[in-house]
């Protein structure tokens, strides 16, 4: 894998899903857009993440290696980061977040998840919210995987956040995730057979597996404040073994493996480094 010319290609190279074909309904450089709108929402960001693989009934390894990055991230920034999940996912995050809360979202009745969203916003009144693979309710008003399984009563409804007017980003892979709801409905979505999210966010990251997007949101903020924030390799290679250690499953294969979305750990790292040597090279050539 040997992407190159902008982030926008790296974290859509080997699109397995046709994802990349939505890439017109954004601008060009999507992850820029979406860094500067961070930027001018500071500094206090929820980061949500976790979706429960069906066939193994644990979350995916895609989501939340990448949402630890951008929260460790925006902390060395001086943000205060709050993760927002379910209690699948609290176990994933719980080791590697640092001084960072997090809260469970429960499963319950859209009217009981509307009003805990509601008391939440109040409580931490986020400047932003930042969504990274984490399922978003369909026109039918479930929750859905890629193959149409109705996940529904194992998913929290954390898009009822994304309801408030509050600045937000989104970052999928698939199409059923919390922000793909800024994609039209055309012949394109349709042939894709998967029931799209409606849930709208104000920026929009698409990629080949979400935790590349969000890698590309962290190296376009990097170039934005001109120092590199991404993780290293070697810590999101432990991050992702750590995970899968605590239950963490491959959300195409449900398998207790070291990879994501079917690409594995040395893929998923090489795209990580040609994120790092894309931010290295714009701030030589900004210096």
């Amino acid at each position: 894998m040997q992407p190159d010319g902008s982030i926008e290609n790296i974290i859509l190279s080997n699109d397995k899903r046709d994802i990349a074909q939505f890439s017109r309904y954004l601008p060009s450089a999507f992850c820029e857009d979406a860094a500067r709108f961070l930027l001018t929402h500071p500094k206090n960001a929820i980061i949500t993440t976790g979706f429960l693989i069906p066939m193994s009934l644990k979350p995916e390894t895609d989501g939340p290696p990448s949402a630890i990055a951008l929260g460790d991230a925006l902390s060395a920034l001086g943000w205060e980061v709050t993760y927002v999940t379910d209690h699948y996912t609290v176990p994933l995050l719980k080791p590697f977040t640092n001084k960072n809360s997090i809260i469970n979202f429960p499963i319950t009745d859209l009217f009981t998840s509307k009003d805990f969203s509601k008391q939440l916003l109040k409580r931490i009144n986020p400047s932003i919210l930042i969504s990274i693979e984490r399922c978003g309710i369909n026109e039918f008003g479930l929750y859905a995987n890629m193959t149409g399984i109705d996940i529904t009563s194992h998913t929290a409804r954390v898009d009822t956040l994304f309801s408030e007017s509050i600045p937000s980003i989104g970052v999928g892979d698939g199409g059923n995730e919390i922000g793909m709801g800024n994609i039209p409905v055309s012949n394109e979505t349709k042939q894709l057979k998967i029931d799209f999210s409606i849930t709208s966010t104000s920026k929009l990251i698409i990629s080949s597996v979400s935790n590349w997007g969000c890698y590309g949101l962290i190296a376009a903020l990097s170039i934005q404040i001109q120092k590199n924030l991404l993780p290293s390799i070697d810590s999101q290679k432990c991050l992702i073994q750590g995970m899968v250690a605590l239950g963490a499953v491959d959300g195409t294969t449900g398998q207790s493996t070291t990879t994501v979305d079917s690409f594995c750990l040395k893929e998923n790292l090489s795209i990580l480094q040609a994120l790092h040597h894309f931010v290295e090279e714009n701030l030589t050539e900004q210096k």
